[in-house]
């Protein structure tokens, strides 16, 4: 998911006010019927994202297109602003903690499980690419997929990727979470793993939830402990990714390890 731009008051016209219940709140008659102009924007948007295969809509209206499964009976497009309008942008809004997303006003339960719906499967689309294949053939989707799975978490995930003698991705692991600046890494837990899955090198890749990605001094002494573990066991650490909001750092590049 990339970030196409924030969402601006002159994108959205306001529409009549949201009820103040959560969003079991209709909006619709007592007839059942929704007002025509919510009906008639709805049918135009889904229109125009079929006939364009998704590229003639923005991120705001794409996520108007989600909160209509989960609010049917009920305009959205005042939520999707506030979406938006707090998380920064549609892969910051579908990667938020539950719990932020219900701080939201008018964010229940049924928006958060399609949100969530969407956060996994972009996950396993992206991870279908490079699993069970060379991944030094296949680095640019090896960067894809870990800047799907992490760069837009608000806490440290450390992940391990384990290569066959082919570099075959044979198994991907978060070995642990930390807090914003911090996630424990045992060196001895890296090399134990290793051997229990039969793998013969190693990527390690962890985030920084700050969006930085500049590796720190306890960063480096961290991989080089690893690495000289792996070594003595005859297992190789092809490198370390750190990954940012937009980009990431490779240590292997840098010279670091």
């Amino acid at each position: 998911m990339t970030r196409t731009g924030h969402l601006h008051e002159s994108a959205l016209p306001l529409f009549p006010p949201q009820a103040e219940e959560d969003e079991v709140a209709v909006t619709a008659p007592l007839s059942g019927r929704l007002p025509s102009y919510i009906s008639d924007h709805r049918k135009r948007l889904r229109d125009r994202f079929t006939e364009t295969a998704g590229q003639g809509v923005a991120d705001y209206e794409l996520l108007e297109l989600i909160l209509f499964r989960a609010i049917p009976r009920q305009d959205v497009k005042p939520l999707a602003r506030r979406l938006l309008d707090t998380f920064g942008d549609l892969a910051r809004v579908v990667s938020a903690p539950p719990a932020r997303l219900l701080a939201v006003h008018g964010v229940g339960e049924a928006v958060v499980l399609e949100l969530k719906v969407i956060e996994v499967a972009a996950q396993r689309m992206a991870r279908s690419r490079v699993i069970q294949r060379p991944v030094l053939s296949s680095w640019n989707a090896l960067l894809d997929y870990c800047h799907t799975v992490m760069a837009h978490a608000d806490r440290e995930h450390f992940r391990i990727l384990f290569l066959d003698r082919k570099n075959v991705l044979i198994a991907d692991e978060e070995q642990s979470k930390g807090t914003i600046d911090h996630v424990p890494v045992y060196p001895r837990e890296v090399v134990r793993r290793a051997l229990e899955l039969g793998a013969s090198a190693l990527i390690l890749v962890h985030n920084h939830p700050s969006g930085d990605p500049t590796p720190s001094s306890a960063d480096i002494d961290m991989t080089r402990q690893i690495a000289q573990a792996c070594a003595v066991l005859g297992i190789t650490l092809h490198d370390h990714l750190i990954i940012g909001k937009s980009r990431e750092v490779s240590l292997r590049s840098e010279r670091l390890i």
